[in-house]
């Protein structure tokens, strides 16, 4: 018996890719090129409820030329097949025959990322020429690889003047790829300490998605401890940095004329943990992981007990060897899917992929599949 495929409600027969149809929501993921160096090829994610992939990261150099930040995993690794996908060669190649497979995915390439990745960006933005050179370098790459867009991820404007060369940027790059043909997104922080600096209904303007990202609102650079997703501000915040959560970011975007439908909230797919903690409010001493973070897939810790905040919409585990670990569970992921659409925002996305348990076995504790049953409830 041939498999069915599930083509994601939000597309159906649409071909007009800009922004969502009322009632269809995107369930989006970030896959990081290096995660192929850890036996997760693309082919490994669950398709069936997955819209778009944002596959990182590209890098861009001072002179605008945007390129290939690990061309062996971008292009020449033997990446395995699965499923009717055939064996080839480099990540995203697998991706564009992901895409023959499943006709409404779209991939969509993100440049930048942290600390080095979005380092030239200030300086790239400033000038006519870098940001011409940019996006018709972008422009090469997606239409080398067969891809669909560009996902800007530069962390982060710092001052107005840099707000302004970021909307300068992207009104470049819209230009060398249109919609609705192209899709061009950008990752953009909670913070208001740092949307400030930028005009975001213009950039808007450009965007089919405003990726939020909706996490790290603590970790090892918050004096208390606290949660790092909440999707609402507590009654009574411990700190500046407690006020901040999804809602209190989707509203300032909303009010400064961002589309809700273009907003996409963001959700972490890896635990911020606390040591020697008494939990949410109180001191810490240090952290446990990998700097800190521990991926969902490795939460709850063993001997852990998990714990749902229904209140302000946070996770957390408690014992182990993780102490506190603050993260999304499928509860969380659920009301989040509820508050999209109840907000009638874009959708939802998860930084990253790859770090979900998997979504071909596992569904129950998926956030990803977690995620697009909450957006699309039967």
């Amino acid at each position: 018996m041939s498999r069915i495929y599930y083509t994601p409600p939000q597309f159906g027969n649409n071909t007009n890719f800009s922004t969502p149809l009322e009632n269809m929501y995107w369930n989006a993921v970030y896959y990081p090129n290096w995660r192929i160096y850890r036996d997760q090829p693309p082919t490994s994610l669950n398709y069936d409820v997955i819209s778009h992939v944002f596959y990182a990261f590209a890098w861009v150099k001072p002179d605008g030329t945007v390129y290939l930040s690990d061309e062996w995993a971008d292009a020449q690794i033997p990446v395995a097949g699965s499923d009717g996908v055939p064996e080839t060669t480099g990540c995203l190649n697998s991706f564009a025959l992901l895409k023959k497979r499943y006709t409404k995915l779209r991939v969509v390439l993100s440049v930048g990322g942290g600390g080095k990745g979005s380092e030239p960006f200030a300086e790239v933005a400033r000038h006519q020429a870098s940001r011409e050179r940019f996006g018709q370098t972008a422009r090469g790459l997606v239409q080398q690889f067969g891809i669909d867009g560009i996902d800007i991820d530069w962390e982060h404007p710092s001052d107005s003047r840099q707000g302004e060369d970021y909307v300068a940027l992207l009104a470049t790059l819209r230009a060398q790829l249109p919609a609705p043909q192209y899709t061009l997104s950008s990752a953009l922080p909670a913070g208001q300490w740092a949307l400030q600096h930028i005009n975001l209904s213009h950039a808007a303007h450009y965007l089919d998605m405003v990726n939020l990202m909706s996490y790290d609102f603590s970790g090892p650079w918050v004096p208390k401890c606290g949660h790092q997703a909440q999707l609402f501000t507590p009654q009574i915040p411990h700190s500046a940095e407690a006020a901040i959560s999804c809602h209190s970011a989707v509203a300032y975007m909303v009010r400064q004329g961002v589309p809700p439908n273009k907003i996409v909230v963001g959700v972490p797919a890896y635990g911020r943990s606390f040591t020697n903690t008494r939990g949410v409010g109180h001191n810490y001493s240090g952290h446990a992981g990998e700097e800190g973070t521990f991926e969902y897939r490795d939460l709850p810790r063993p001997g852990a007990k998990e714990y749902v905040d229904e209140q302000v919409g946070a996770a957390y585990c408690v014992g182990g060897d993780g102490g506190f670990v603050t993260y999304d569970t499928p509860e969380t992921v659920r009301m989040k899917a509820k508050y999209v659409r109840q907000n009638t925002l874009g959708g939802l996305f998860y930084w990253t992929g790859t770090g979900d348990v998997s979504g071909h076995t596992q569904k129950n504790r998926s956030l990803v599949f977690n995620g697009f049953m909450g957006l699309f409830p039967q």
